[in-house]
C-alpha cells in the first residue's frame, strides 16, 4: 500500500448548499500517486459513504485539462458508480479551473457533468448525465428477504409502484413505502441486508416514498459499503427517475424533485430530468465544501 502523506483528501457534500447537509465525500483530486489499497485505506479512514479519486483520463477523452479518470471507494470497496461524489468532485473542481463541463470516465461508463452557478444559492451546481439505464423484475423470494431484512410487511408497500431492480451505473432495488410514516421508521436487520445485496450485486436499496406527482422522498441502506444509510444518493435517483419513466409513473419528459437525508438530520434536495427521445437520467445538486 503507497499513501503519500502529502495527498490532499478534500471534504464536499453534495446535494446541499450547507456544509451541514447533503452527503458528505472524499474527494482527492490527484490520485495518480496512490495504489488501490491505498485509496481504499482513505476511503475507510473517511468513514464517508463513498470517496472520489481522479487520476488522468484514457486518450482522446474530452476536453483536455477537463477530462479525468474517476473512481469511488466506500470505506468497504470500491464501487463501480456513485452520483454524489462525482457531484460534489465536480464542484470540486469548478471552484478551482471555472464552470463549464466535464468528463468522467468510470467503471460503469463514460460520465460528462456540467457546472454551472446556481442563482439560488450563488454556490455551483452539477448536472450529471447517466449511463444508459435499465431494469429488471425482483424475484418473489428475494423481495421477501428484502421485506423481512427490513421488517416491513408486505402491506407497508406502495401497490402503485413495483418493486424492481434498476440500473443508471449501479444497481438498486426500488421499494415504495405506502406512507412517509413507514419510510421514516428505518431500522433493518444489517447483516442479512446485505447479504441479499451481495448475492443480487446491489449497491443501495431505493426506499421511496411518493409526496406528489413529481415530489418523491427517499432513503438508502448501504450496508454492502458499511455505512447504515446514504444520506443522498446520485446514482440511485438516476435509476430510480428512469425506472419511474419506464412504469409509467411519470412522464417521459419530466422533472422530478427527490427530497433525501431529511431523517438522517442531513436534508438534500436531488433533481432528476428525464427528457424524451434520450434514456440517460441528468441528476442535478449544489453543493460545498466542508471546513477542515
Amino acid at each position: 500500500m503507497t499513501i503519500d502523506v502529502q495527498t490532499e483528501v478534500l471534504h464536499y457534500t453534495a446535494f446541499s448548499s450547507d456544509p451541514a447537509g447533503g452527503n458528505p465525500a472524499g474527494v482527492v483530486l490527484d490520485a495518480s500517486g496512490l495504489d488501490d489499497s491505498a485509496m481504499l485505506a482513505i476511503a475507510a479512514r473517511l468513514g464517508y459513504s463513498e470517496s472520489a479519486f481522479l487520476t488522468p483520463p484514457p486518450e482522446g477523452l474530452g476536453e483536455p485539462g477537463r477530462a479525468f479518470t474517476l473512481r469511488y471507494f466506500s470505506p468497504k470497496a470500491e464501487v463501480p458508480f456513485c452520483g454524489h461524489a462525482t457531484v460534489a468532485t465536480a464542484i470540486a473542481l469548478g471552484e478551482r479551473i471555472g464552470t463549464g463541463e466535464l468528463t468522467f470516465a468510470t467503471a460503469a461508463g463514460t460520465v460528462p457533468v456540467t457546472v454551472a452557478e446556481d442563482p439560488a444559492t450563488g454556490g455551483l451546481r452539477a448536472t450529471l448525465t447517466s449511463v444508459e439505464p435499465h431494469s429488471e423484475a425482483v424475484e418473489d423470494k428475494d423481495l421477501a428477504e428484502a421485506l423481512a431484512a427490513l421488517d416491513w410487511p408486505a402491506e407497508a408497500l406502495d401497490p402503485a409502484i413495483a418493486p424492481g431492480i434498476a440500473f443508471a451505473g449501479a444497481r438498486h432495488l426500488v421499494l415504495a413505502a405506502g406512507t412517509r410514516e413507514r419510510l421514516a421508521d428505518l431500522s433493518y436487520d444489517f447483516d442479512r441486508l446485505a447479504a441479499l445485496m451481495h448475492r443480487l450485486d446491489l449497491t443501495t436499496v431505493q426506499l421511496v416514498w411518493r409526496a406528489s406527482e413529481l415530489v418523491f422522498h427517499v432513503r438508502d441502506p448501504f450496508p454492502v459499503g458499511g455505512v447504515v444509510e446514504d444520506p443522498a444518493t446520485g446514482a440511485a435517483a438516476a435509476a430510480f427517475g428512469a425506472y419511474a419513466r419506464e412504469l409509467g409513473l411519470v412522464a417521459e419528459e419530466s422533472e422530478l424533485t427527490l427530497h433525501q437525508g431529511e431523517d438522517l438530520g442531513r436534508p438534500g434536495v436531488l433533481t432528476v430530468t428525464l427528457h424524451a427521445g434520450d434514456a440517460r437520467v441528468r441528476v442535478s445538486g449544489t453543493g460545498a465544501r466542508i471546513p477542515a
